[in-house]
């Protein structure tokens, strides 16, 4: 009987060795085990079911990508908007995604940072004592656990929200991005469509000029060169037509890229007018929404906490930590038996005082790193808005200045022109040249108004939000 239970408690012991190694194995895959697909951000009706990858899937990709076109919320509309489209960038962008991600994982750390080490179980056996006569089964158990001074896992675990905060800013960061980004692509497909415009107006006046001019050649009122000059100009329109569509294919190439849709993905019509949007704040207002709002700088002030706690953290290591243990040492043998129990307390002795000065050295640098590049950004922020508040301005004073000079004058100055070279008083050439002014002027009176809002929009991303006018 003695015999057996030695076995036994060999075995048992030896078998709890076995697990714990056991368990750092994977399972492995049967036959018919499936790995579970990866959940789409944007699933098509049909893909309810889980199932394994399969080589076609590749082959099927562009097939399933066109199947998320359904799902963008802007195919219903009549026309864009920067909002809608905004939205949606925000809804389908993977940048978004991957910097939440980010950020769960940085949340993530907190349960580690402040959880106990696993506890340790000990195991020693006597073999000389197996199957001996003169004395018993010789054998220890020990159970233990490591516990931290107190305060030290607080530490840590403010160390580790302060790092899943600053994540979080950094996703509130990259939204703004986005917005601009989007804001930006739409402003620029307005601008390209409204060129367009422009020039399939210009070519339209360049061919009636044309035809003019070729009745007046037949009668013999003016030369065969203002004929041979519209020519060249409508070769000019339609050169410059071919850079505007393909600059408006790179557009709305741009914008499906930011919704992650095909580059090819139709896109409806932007607006034919945008009218200027003003009251924008002083500028000494929008530098202190800045330095309250901007999410990169709370990130920052964020780090400068994880920082501090990581200098708390380097001064209380100076402070020992302990180990608890309980044990039952069977290698007492009669009739000291009444000793097996055991308990145990066990402390470092933290007397290299070199190594602790030198972390708390390093984090108090940290600090003054950390602050310092705070400091830098912040007057950075105020550039940045004073430099954006100022090109606004500039922008909406010239809009202003197109609409209530520049092209009421251009158009009088075609007017005046056509009127004259219908009496013969001016060459054609004259005529062309004012058509060609007009057209020029009208594209950067549109350019003016996407300047505008592309300035906007890098205000807003430099107060850190859309400003309420």
């Amino acid at each position: 009987m003695e015999s057996r239970l030695k076995t036994r408690t060999i075995n048992y012991l030896f078998s709890l060795g076995f697990l714990a190694a056991g368990c750092m194995t994977s399972p492995p895959q049967q036959p018919g085990w499936e790995r579970p697909a990866a959940a789409s951000p944007h699933p098509s009706a049909d893909s309810k079911q889980n199932r394994p990858v399969e080589q076609q899937d590749i082959r099927l990709a562009g097939a399933a990508v066109q199947e998320t076109v359904s799902s963008s919320q802007l195919q219903s509309l009549k026309e864009l908007t920067a909002d809608a489209l905004t939205q949606e960038v925000l809804a389908r962008n993977p940048t978004l995604v991957q910097m939440t991600a980010a950020w769960n994982a940085a949340t993530a750390r907190f349960p580690q940072a402040t959880s106990l080490e696993d506890p340790m179980y000990a195991a020693t056996l006597a073999p000389g004592s197996i199957g001996s006569n003169n004395v018993a089964f010789g054998y220890r158990l020990e159970l233990s656990q490591k516990l931290p001074f107190p305060g030290k896992r607080q530490l840590r675990g403010l160390n580790a929200l302060a790092e899943a905060s600053a994540a979080g800013h950094d996703v509130d960061d990259t939204r703004l991005q986005l917005v601009e980004a989007a804001k930006n692509a739409f402003y620029d497909y307005f601008l390209v469509d409204r060129a367009l415009e422009v020039n399939d107006e210009g070519l339209r006046l360049l061919k009636e000029f044309r035809e003019n001019a070729n009745s007046r050649l037949k009668a013999n009122l003016v030369p065969q060169q203002d004929v041979l000059q519209a020519d060249v100009e409508i070769g000019r329109q339609r050169e410059r037509q071919l850079s505007l569509e393909r600059m408006k294919q790179v557009a709305i190439a741009r914008i499906n890229t930011l919704m992650n849709l095909p580059t090819g993905s139709p896109l409806p019509p932007p607006p034919k007018e945008i009218k200027l949007a003003g009251g924008v704040p002083e500028v000494a207002q929008l530098q202190a929404w800045a330095v309250a709002n901007r999410p990169d700088l709370q990130a920052q002030a964020d780090r400068i906490a994880a920082e501090q706690a990581s200098l708390a953290l380097a001064c209380r290591e100076r402070l020992p930590d302990f180990e608890v243990s309980a044990a039952y040492d069977a290698f007492w043998q009669p009739p000291q038996q009444a000793l097996s129990p055991q308990i145990g307390l066990k402390m470092n002795v933290p007397i290299r005082a070199s190594r602790r000065r030198g972390a708390i050295a390093e984090a108090q640098a940290r600090i003054a790193q950390r602050q310092a590049e705070l400091d830098h950004q912040v007057a950075q922020v105020n550039l940045q808005v004073a430099e954006a508040f100022q090109q606004v301005r500039e922008s909406e004073k010239i809009v202003q200045l197109y609409n209530e000079s520049i092209l009421p004058a251009a158009r009088e100055n075609v007017r005046a022109a056509l009127t004259a070279y219908a009496a013969s008083k001016v060459p054609g050439l004259s005529a062309i040249e004012a058509q060609r002014n007009l057209v020029s002027l009208r594209d950067r009176y549109f350019e003016s108004i996407a300047d505008f809002y592309r300035r906007l929009a890098t205000l807003e991303r430099a107060i850190g939000g859309q400003l309420t006018r």
